[in-house]
């Protein structure tokens, strides 16, 4: 049966650590147990909002309404033929997890995305990205349960209307759906992408010239462990923003004044990595109270112990303003700010 508790204490589920509070809170571990909730939230008209693993939230004051800690969790193939499989997760499954399974099971697509944090549930609604791929690449479809009706409903890859960093569920479908399994269609034959920082580099400093895909899964882990501090160690909330898109000539002008930029072709936009911007403007490493920005990573702010949330947004406002002021360039936060 459901257990619904009253003000309870969120701190040690959000990986920036963030004091703050639920006036309702529930963990569930199957679907009987979602539709109990949906069916309690309705009754009561309440709100109901999903936590899966807290590792892309800021939340800065108390979440009305229920909210749910996803703990449903299983994989499975779905279906499979000679050329690929449709791998899949219950939305509760950690994301790493499932990403270990398919690399060990020696499929194809998603092992560029291996210890992105999170659950499998979150990673559709924020088409997660990394060393040149994202989720939309390998992605099938997900199973979603009306969080109004407790139907059920399959979107594909069209409905989800992914984007940089963006899907459906962050904009007009936010907070209506129960992300319940995401399923994945992987290749059984290579198709390595090595091309994308430092993941080549890596791999050549072993001597490793024509890797398999566990050598590259193991290069990606050595990168991101020493760049990215662990949140179990160091509380973070991951990359803080998104690579914005500029205009090609707005880059040219950028290029004159910073020789040295760094850049990446984004449709007819280019991409310049945020994290440049941040340590180019001066803030990696630097502290300020109790929170800063990680050393080893621009991208990371980082809570140092006992912050606030308005410790952290008002770092957030502080970079923010400086690259707008040094570069003329809008910085977007890539957590989602409650």
């Amino acid at each position: 049966m459901l257990k619904i508790e009253r003000n309870f204490e969120l701190q040690k589920l959000n990986t920036l650590k963030l004091a703050a509070k639920a006036e309702f809170f529930a963990v569930i571990s199957n679907r009987e147990e979602l539709l109990e909730a949906i069916s309690w939230a309705k009754e009561k008209s309440k709100h109901i909002f999903v936590l899966g693993g807290g590792s892309n939230v800021l939340i800065s004051k108390k979440i009305k309404g229920l909210v749910l800690k996803n703990e449903i969790k299983g994989t499975g193939v779905l279906s499979e033929d000679k050329e690929s499989v449709i791998f899949s997760a219950l939305s509760g499954e950690s994301w790493t997890h499932f990403v270990h399974l398919a690399a060990e099971s020696g499929w194809y697509g998603v092992e560029n995305l291996y210890l992105v944090p999170g659950t499998a549930g979150a990673a559709p609604v924020q088409n997660i990205g990394a060393y040149g791929v994202e989720l939309k690449d390998c992605f099938d479809h997900l199973v979603a349960i009306d969080l109004q009706t407790g139907k059920e409903k399959i979107f594909t890859s069209k409905d989800c209307k992914f984007a940089y960093r963006d899907s459906i569920f962050k904009n007009k479908l936010k907070g209506k759906y129960f992300i319940y399994s995401v399923a994945l269609r992987l290749n059984k034959k290579a198709n390595l992408k090595l091309d994308y920082g430092d993941i080549r580099a890596r791999l050549k400093e072993k001597g490793i010239h024509k890797p398999n895909l566990k050598q590259v899964v193991t290069a990606i882990q050595d990168i991101r462990n020493s760049k990215l501090p662990s949140p179990a160690l160091i509380a973070n909330a991951g990359s803080f923003f998104k690579n914005p898109g500029i205009s090609v000539s707005k880059f040219k002008k950028l290029e004159k004044s910073f020789p040295d930029i760094k850049s990446f072709p984004s449709g007819n936009k280019i991409k310049i990595p945020a994290g440049w911007l941040i340590e180019k403007a001066g803030f990696k490493g630097k502290i300020f109270g109790k929170v800063g920005v990680y050393e080893k990573q621009a991208l990371i702010l980082v809570n140092y112990g006992g912050a606030s949330a308005k410790d952290l947004l008002n770092l957030v406002k502080k970079i923010k303003l400086v690259i707008k002021k040094q570069f003329a360039i809008d910085l977007e936060e890539e957590v989602n700010i409650i």
